[in-house]
């Protein structure tokens, strides 16, 4: 099995409670895992042979929290092309602002621009209607994991 490299951007701790839990709720599925501490990322690329889960929360106008916004402008200036890639990725935001979830929707973008090909649509959590991501997101491990088991069997 591919390996699944979690990374996450946060602000109040919920989007890093939620990586927490997908990582460790994927590793009972038999994945390795590996559950990226934002002060890790410098440099890093995500190998093309192994899953990236992105978890962000948004902050100020659909910005990017500041604990990944250095890895983000990283990538997106060394513009590494990275065509086999699959990418999942999970925001936390707020539909009662118009910029809702615009973190996410930006790593989204970028990871397009580089090549990369979403695994699954972007799971995108309002906190106007759950107070905790984690459990959707959890929910969400399901369709993960069978987008997972088609891209293996094809």
């Amino acid at each position: 099995m591919k390996k699944v490299n979690v990374v996450f951007g946060t602000v109040y701790g919920s989007a890093q409670f939620t990586a927490e839990t997908v990582t460790k709720a994927i590793a009972k599925l038999g994945f390795t895992t590996k559950l990226w501490q934002p002060n890790e990322l410098l440099d890093f690329v995500p190998p093309q042979d192994e899953f990236l889960i992105i978890v962000s929360s948004t902050t100020g106008h659909g910005d990017i929290p500041e604990d990944i916004a250095p890895w983000f402008n990283e990538l997106k200036s060394a513009a590494p092309y990275l065509p086999a890639l699959q990418y999942s990725l999970i925001g936390l935001g707020d539909s009662s602002y118009e910029t809702f979830c615009g973190a996410i929707k930006k790593f989204d973008e970028l990871l397009a621009e580089l090549g990369a090909k979403p695994l699954t649509e972007r799971l995108e959590i309002d906190a106007c209607e759950t107070m905790e991501p984690e459990i959707e997101a959890k929910t969400w491990i399901a369709s993960w994991h069978n987008a997972v088991t088609s891209v293996s069997v094809a």
